[in-house]
């Protein structure tokens, strides 16, 4: 039966945010409550965090969790990703889920949705959305929108508001960066040059819709804050509060 492993792309290097991975959060570096909800995804092998920072593997070997060191060369996770799938020794039929490390609330129940996605599914790799309201992030541009059709194959993803109602207002779905691969299919996805519509909106997932592969979406509810800036650091804190109070 196909493995199932969780795995967190953390590099030092940030333009926005240097040294995010050990941004301090209740007492504890952003990476190790980003590990512990991972943990928490039903039916996974294991989780790993991929790094190429000594002071990661570090911090992550002092916590108890599982570490790999990769190539500091890497552009994306993705790459990131896929180098560590191949130090696993993962046969092409295993999934392998891509945690954000930015993301210390992270609901496991999410990325477990969608494992779950490819293993009903044809699609090699699944992705997150969920409902979006507020007119201000739905005019951002830094929040991704995306359009689906009648069984959940994404038909384009836009940092425009998609799509545009001609007539009154309706249904908005922000996509979440939290991904599920097939192993073989995330191989085959790393040699491919960038698309160009990727290029044009900088969105790597659109690579995937340009070569004509079907991305499986699956539709979440309620937002985990990231972590992007030093200023988040106040948000994801009150967040966590909030959920060790629940």
């Amino acid at each position: 039966m196909p493995k199932t492993v969780a795995i967190i792309p953390a590099r030092w290097e940030s333009s926005r945010f240097p040294g995010k991975p050990l941004a301090l959060l209740a007492g504890l570096p952003m990476i190790q409550h980003v590990f512990q909800r991972a943990k928490q995804i039903p039916n996974l092998w294991g989780v790993w965090v991929a790094t190429d920072d000594e002071r990661v593997q570090r911090t992550v070997t002092e916590f108890g969790g599982e570490v790999l060191m990769t190539s500091p060369k890497h552009q994306s996770g993705t790459d990131r990703l896929a180098e560590a799938a191949t130090l696993l020794n993962l046969e092409e039929a295993d999934i392998v889920i891509n945690v954000q490390g930015d993301q210390p609330c992270l609901n496991p129940l999410h990325p477990g949705l969608l494992a779950q996605a490819l293993r009903t599914s044809s699609a090699p790799v699944s992705t997150l959305a969920v409902p979006l309201s507020d007119p201000a992030e739905i005019a951002n541009p830094n929040h991704v929108k995306t359009v689906f059709d009648a069984n959940g194959r994404a038909l384009y993803f836009s940092r425009s508001p998609i799509p545009y109602y001609r007539e009154g207002t309706g249904a908005y779905f922000k996509h979440i960066g939290l991904y599920a691969y097939r192993v073989g299919f995330l191989r085959e996805f790393v040699q491919w040059p960038p698309g160009r519509w990727e290029m044009a909106e900088k969105l790597e997932q659109l690579r995937i819709l340009e070569r004509g592969r079907a991305i499986q979406i699956v539709v979440g509810q309620g937002l985990s804050p990231e972590v992007d800036t030093p200023a988040d650091l106040s948000i994801a804190e009150a967040a966590l509060s909030q959920l060790a109070s629940t």
